[in-house]
């Protein structure tokens, strides 16, 4: 048996990684695909904070429930939810003209607006720095 170890190159690319890799740094923000990356700026304890998954884009989703009523949904919020809540409340406000219905959950950590926004939300919470 010979053992070689040049070939184990090819191996060890198909090994997961074990963390997520940092995103790469660019020239220019935002980029042509319209990423951003977050803030680095610290944040109290209190202060709401929204986290990014693993492909560094916001946690903000759309959804449809009972066949036809459309929600968008933030998840991974950390902090004062209710604070949180109520900026989504006053931003949507100034952009739609309208207050939307919102249900926080305090278990999941996420809120619920009806209607969907997620493109205002997500546009929103990178200028927020999130």
């Amino acid at each position: 048996i010979v053992e070689s170890t040049d070939e184990y190159r090819f191996v060890e690319r198909l090994i997961p990684p074990s963390r997520v890799p940092e995103p790469p740094k660019h020239q220019q923000y935002p980029t042509p695909s319209g990423w951003t990356p977050p803030s680095g700026t610290p944040l109290t304890a209190a202060a709401p904070t929204v986290r990014r998954f693993s492909h560094a884009q916001h946690s903000v989703y759309t959804d449809i429930t009972h066949g036809n009523q459309k929600m968008t949904v933030i998840r991974k919020i950390s902090g004062d939810i209710w604070a949180l809540e109520q900026e989504v409340k006053s931003y949507l406000t100034q952009v739609t003209g309208k207050c939307p219905p919102t249900q926080v959950n305090e278990v999941t950590m996420s809120i619920r607006v009806k209607g969907y926004y997620d493109t205002e939300l997500k546009a929103w919470l990178t200028e927020k720095g999130f």
